[in-house]
């Protein structure tokens, strides 16, 4: 197991921005790490994904608004949230698959590291 840990949540505006960031005691060499959210009473829904390759995959609600990126270095996941919408209030999760040999994938099913969560609320 792999602990994530989450932060950077809050509470803003529409329109606003957030950054989250996961950190990760490490990753192997192939990997896929995305970040999911869930609202109440709702299925939790892949955001974005990235892998050790450093390709990406985006669901339909962020392109264009959110950028998935990751600092090897420091074995630091981000997503960059920008304006922001009312309907992206959730709590958010990051998600890790090691050994993973194939594109990016925002599929929860997928991933079997999951962190604890921080909670994005836009305010209309």
């Amino acid at each position: 197991q792999v602990q994530l840990v989450e932060s950077g949540g809050g509470s803003v505006q529409a329109g606003g921005s957030l950054r989250l960031s996961c950190a990760s005691a490490y990753t192997s060499s192939t990997y896929s790490m995305g970040w999911f959210r869930q609202a109440p009473e709702k299925e939790r829904e892949g955001v974005a994904a990235i892998d050790s390759f450093g390709r990406t995959t985006y669901a339909d609600s962020g392109k264009g608004r959110f950028t998935i990126s990751k600092d090897n270095a420091r074995n630091t996941l981000f997503l960059q949230m920008n304006s922001l919408k009312p309907e992206d209030t959730a709590m958010y999760y990051c998600a890790y698959r090691g050994n993973w040999y194939w594109p990016p994938s925002i599929e929860p099913h997928h991933y079997n590291n999951w962190g604890q969560g921080t909670q994005v609320t836009v305010s209309s």
